[in-house]
This record gives structure tokens, C-alpha cells and sequence, in this order.
């Protein structure tokens, strides 16, 4: 790789955990201290073991360069497995590298100004952002540059290393909410406020205490309006009451949402608003407009006079006109509005998953096109400021890299955590189980059914969002005829958009194999039988709700014996009989 001049912080960073590495390699550090250390870094272990690591790479707000993505596609050969990993919450995941080999790749990193830091352990994590911010028809300001100062201002912030738990922040730049503001520690939405004299004042409404997690909790407003000048003191405030009163003494009930549980709503804020009123004597006072936004400017995108904008958001009622390929990628995968004149559209990557030959011709269309790219929260990219006369080139472009299925907002497009893939707290592997749904989709004709959401965990930690889809489902362990076998909870009916969250309802437990078919029958069924402009939770309450609903779905929760399909007892992507193997917990959300 080309060395070039490293910033000064991050080699600082790598530098230190060049020589605590080679402390433990030494045994003169602990196993429980370099843990620590290890995960503020961003290395996470797998459940592999031995010195198998999975490296997170920070992407704030998704926003991504050129220069990133090609450097991705060297860390994907060099480090890891020939491919990277998109997650829910924006960042890139790396798997199997050697734990002797991570200096090195952070050094890479560093040349192009990815880190790893705070991407895991109790910290601030990867401060995410609407992926269409600054190009969003609807937005009421462009929220990138106030992501980005957030992210510099926790970055290496000694008030963030050492939380209860972990801390995550979450912008949106309407209430459309397309950055899941409502299940985050700290969830920032733009909006508008009107004034004595009858203008319109743009600011922020601040939720707190949102989480998902075997204990989903909503986010709760702090208050009705939050200038543009109180609210990095804002988010600072809430970090400071998190960091004094959060749980120490034990993890499970240590997140942000459990000092709600504790201390009550009114008291909990009551402390944040007094912490922010008095934060003016502190010397890192984050008070005022951040200098990124100064400098870049968060005026909304706007739309075109005429022009009716895309709908966007959770429960899109997509519908492919088009018969030819280009026609229904059109369809699917292109925003328009022409927000600051031009359009945006969606690169589909299946699972997440991207392959060093894939970040190449990435990195290659954002040069060739100039233009920006974003990573979604749904595991994909989204180019933005396009021309219309572009749209075909990047069609192509993407056709010729596998990524050009019309996917945004369409049932093939399941999300999925890696589960028990690499993860230690995983029982299942919801990526094979992604896979097989995805397929079965397919093969019944109904894989481009739009508005309609499908998320798998692998467990009930909810890396996988079940819990905000339209279909969800949680990777659990099931006893049948005396054998351990694979089996996921299927929830129906998650939804978040428009400052509103509802949690999917149990809808039933189901043997791992059958999960496609049940899948199948509800996205049948959804298609089926909704009216015009209906969304999946609508519907659901019009069928009678989940347990209804899965009164159909009843036969499919049964296990054959091991002699009847011994294929129950084996979970996808393996070969042996499943055993559910979960290690110690490093980085649950």
C-alpha cells in the first residue's frame, strides 16, 4: 500500500496497541485487561477463538470515499476473507484476521482516514446518520455536518471511554426518520418550531433512552425543541448523567434505557437539563455551531418546483412498473425530487456482504460519475447526485458487479447480523437463514413485493433489528424428540418512521427450516389481501394481529424426528448436528 502521512491522533492509537499487543503476546498483560483495551479499539473476538479477530470500521453518518473503498477492497484480501461486511448501524466489519496482523491494518486504515476506535466496547459508537442526508427532498436541515462534529467532538473524549455500557447517537434530518432515531441512547431528529413573529426556526427535538435488545425500550423526547447552538451541550449532558448514574455493577441492566427503569423519566431529565445549563463552566464547553457546520453549512436539499418526491421510509408502497431490468431498478432503487437537482439511488448488496472486486468498481463509479456514496442502515450504498442522463451508466456499471437487483424497500432485501457465523452470543446463523428466505422469496414469485421489512439476530440482542421490522426474526435454541435443534421467534408487525416506534409482536416459534416457508406465507398473504397505500402494520391490525395471523402459520411448528429429517437438527450452513455454542459476551447490543 502507498504510506502516506498518518494523522498524529491515530498514530497514537495504533502505536499503543502495538506495544499493549505485544504485552499480552509477552502474558505481562491480562486477558481481562487487554479485552478492554482491545474492544475500544474496534477488535472484537470471534467465536472461533484463539487469535481470530473481527475488525469494525467506523463510517459516520455511512459517508465513504473513493479512496476508502478501494482501501477496503486491500483490507478484504490482505487481512481477511476476500470480502467485507455492511451492518445495521453503518460501520464495515472485517472477519478473521489475526490478531498479530491488526497493527498493521490500522496503519492502512489511518492512510485514508478510517479508524477502528470506539467501534466497539463502552464507548461512543459509530455516530450514525440518515443516508440521504444533504440530497433528501423531505429534510428540514441537512444533519451530515452536525454527525460528523459529534463524532469528532466523542472521538477519543476521555468522558467516553469508559461508560457503563455502550453509547449510541443517531441523527435523522426529518421525521420520516430513516437514521431509526427512536431506538437510540440518544436520537436526533430536525425539525422546525414557530416563532412569535411567525417565522419558522429549524432546531432539533432530542429522544432519549431508546434501545433495542432482549428488552426493547422506545426513545423518549427530552424536550419539544433543541436550538441548533444548545445541541451538542445537549448530547454531551446526556452522556454525563449516563456516565454518573449508569449500572456499573451489572452489565445487563446498564444501557441508557434501564435509567429510565431506575430513576424515572422526569428525574432523568431533570439531571440532563440542569447538567446542560451548567456545562458553560466546563473547558470543552461544545456550545455554539460546531466549526464543521459553519464550514459546510446544513441547509436542507430541498426539492424541485413540480417535482413530486419520492416516498421514502419504512412501509414505501414500492411498485415496479417497468418490465425491463433497467426500467425496475429505476422503480426501486432511484430517489428523485432532484434535492439540490439531482437524484440518488441505491446499489444492492445481498447480505451485506461486499467483495474486494465489488469496492473496487465502487470506488471506480464514484470517479468515473463524481460522486458522493453513502453506507444504509440496511446493508447497502446509496450514490448520491446523480443526473438523470447518469442513471443508465450506473445501472450498467452496477449490473456488471451484481448489484443492480431492484432491492431498496423490497421483501429480497433481508437484513441479517453475521450470528453465529463469528459471533459468540449468536445460537444461529441468521445469515444462512437470510439466505434461504431470500431464495425462497424468489422462487415464489414474490421477492419484489415492496413495503415490506424482514430482519434475523441470531439471538435476542436484536443486532439484527428484528424488533423494527415488518417480519423479524430472533435466533433461539429449540428441544425436540431429546436434541438440541435451530429455531427463531417470529415477530410481525416492527415498525419505525415519523417519531414513532412499535415493536414486533410474537407471532411464534418455529424450527429454523421452517422459517422460509412462514416468511413466505405472510409476504403471500400481505400481497394478497392489502388495500391501496396500506402498510404492513395496518394490514396486520385489520387481520386481527400477530397471534392471528400466525394461527395460519401452525403446522410449520413442528419437528419431524431426527429419523423422519434429520435437516432439523442441522443448522444452515453447517454440517454437523447443532449444538448451541454461545462464549462470553463482548459486544451485545
Amino acid at each position: 500500500m502507498l504510506q502516506r502521512e498518518i494523522d498524529p491522533a491515530m498514530a497514537a492509537d495504533i502505536a499503543k496497541f502495538e506495544e499493549q499487543l505485544d504485552r499480552y503476546l509477552r502474558g505481562e498483560l491480562p486477558e481481562d485487561v487487554f479485552r478492554v483495551f482491545r474492544l475500544n479499539n474496534g477488535i472484537y473476538g470471534q467465536r472461533q477463538g484463539g487469535h481470530h479477530q473481527m475488525v469494525r470500521v467506523k463510517a459516520p453518518y455511512g459517508a465513504i470515499t473513493a479512496e476508502q473503498l478501494d482501501l477496503c477492497a486491500h483490507i478484504a484480501e490482505e487481512y481477511s476473507r476476500g470480502w467485507g461486511h455492511l451492518t445495521t448501524r453503518q460501520n464495515i466489519q472485517f472477519h478473521f484476521v489475526p490478531l498479530e496482523r491488526v497493527p498493521a491494518l490500522m496503519r492502512d486504515l489511518a492512510t485514508v482516514g478510517l479508524t477502528s476506535r470506539e467501534a466497539c466496547g463502552d464507548t461512543v459508537r459509530n455516530v450514525q446518520g440518515c443516508h440521504l442526508a444533504g440530497a433528501c427532498p423531505f429534510e428540514v436541515l441537512d444533519i451530515s455536518p452536525w454527525a460528523e462534529a459529534t463524532f469528532r467532538h466523542f472521538l477519543r473524549n476521555p468522558l467516553s471511554q469508559r461508560l457503563p455500557r455502550k453509547f449510541k447517537i443517531n441523527f435523522s434530518g426529518c421525521s420520516t426518520d430513516c437514521g431509526q432515531a427512536m431506538f437510540n441512547d440518544v436520537g436526533v431528529v430536525a425539525v422546525t418550531r414557530r416563532l412569535d413573529d411567525g417565522r419558522l426556526e429549524a432546531g432539533f427535538r432530542v429522544y432519549i433512552a431508546g434501545g433495542l435488545g432482549a428488552n426493547p425500550h422506545p426513545a423518549l423526547a427530552l424536550e419539544e425543541f433543541t436550538a441548533r447552538e444548545d445541541l451538542l451541550p445537549t448530547i454531551e449532558a446526556c452522556l454525563r448523567v449516563f456516565d454518573q448514574a449508569g449500572n456499573r455493577d451489572n452489565k445487563l441492566r446498564a444501557r441508557m434505557k434501564w435509567l429510565i427503569d431506575t430513576l424515572g423519566f422526569e428525574e432523568v431529565q431533570r439531571r440532563i437539563l440542569t447538567t446542560r445549563k451548567f456545562l458553560l463552566a466546563s473547558s470543552s464547553w461544545p456550545g455554539g455551531i460546531p466549526e464543521e457546520v459553519e464550514k459546510l453549512g446544513d441547509a436542507p436539499a430541498g426539492a424541485a418546483v413540480g417535482v413530486t418526491p419520492t416516498t421514502i421510509g419504512q412501509g414505501t408502497p414500492v411498485a415496479l412498473r417497468g418490465t425491463r431490468p433497467y426500467e425496475r431498478w429505476v422503480d426501486a432503487n432511484v430517489v428523485r425530487g432532484v434535492a439540490k437537482g439531482t437524484v440518488s439511488a441505491y446499489a444492492y448488496a445481498r447480505l451485506g456482504d461486499v467483495t474486494a472486486e465489488q469496492f473496487r468498481a465502487l470506488a471506480a463509479i464514484v470517479r468515473e460519475l463524481g460522486l458522493e456514496v453513502r453506507i444504509t442502515n440496511r446493508q447497502n450504498f446509496v450514490f448520491r447526485g446523480l443526473t438523470d442522463q447518469q442513471l443508465p451508466t450506473l445501472f450498467a456499471r452496477l449490473e456488471a458487479i451484481g448489484m443492480a437487483e431492484p432491492g431498496a424497500e423490497l421483501a429480497r432485501d433481508v437484513v441479517a447480523c453475521p450470528g453465529a457465523d463469528t459471533c459468540n452470543l449468536a445460537v444461529t446463523q441468521s445469515r444462512g437463514l437470510a439466505d434461504a428466505i431470500g431464495t425462497a422469496l424468489e422462487a415464489a414469485g414474490l421477492a419484489e413485493v415492496g413495503g415490506i421489512r424482514i430482519n434475523i439476530s441470531g439471538c435476542t440482542n436484536s443486532c439484527g433489528q428484528h424488533h423494527a421490522a415488518d417480519i423479524g426474526f430472533s435466533g433461539a435454541e429449540r428441544r425436540a424428540h431429546g436434541q438440541a435443534a435451530p429455531g427463531y421467534q417470529m415477530l410481525l408487525g416492527g415498525y419505525v418512521g415519523q417519531e414513532r416506534i412499535h415493536f414486533g409482536d410474537r407471532a411464534l416459534r418455529l424450527p429454523a427450516k421452517n422459517a422460509p416457508e412462514a416468511a413466505v406465507r405472510v409476504v403471500r398473504r400481505f400481497a394478497a389481501e392489502r388495500e391501496a397505500g396500506e402498510t404492513f402494520r395496518q394490514w396486520l391490525d385489520r387481520s386481527g394481529g400477530a397471534k392471528a395471523v400466525a394461527t395460519e402459520l401452525q403446522e410449520l411448528d413442528r419437528f419431524p424426528t431426527p429419523e423422519e429429517n434429520p435437516d432439523f437438527y442441522v443448522d444452515y450452513g453447517e454440517t454437523g448436528p447443532y449444538v448451541a455454542e454461545v462464549g462470553e459476551s463482548e459486544c451485545a447490543t
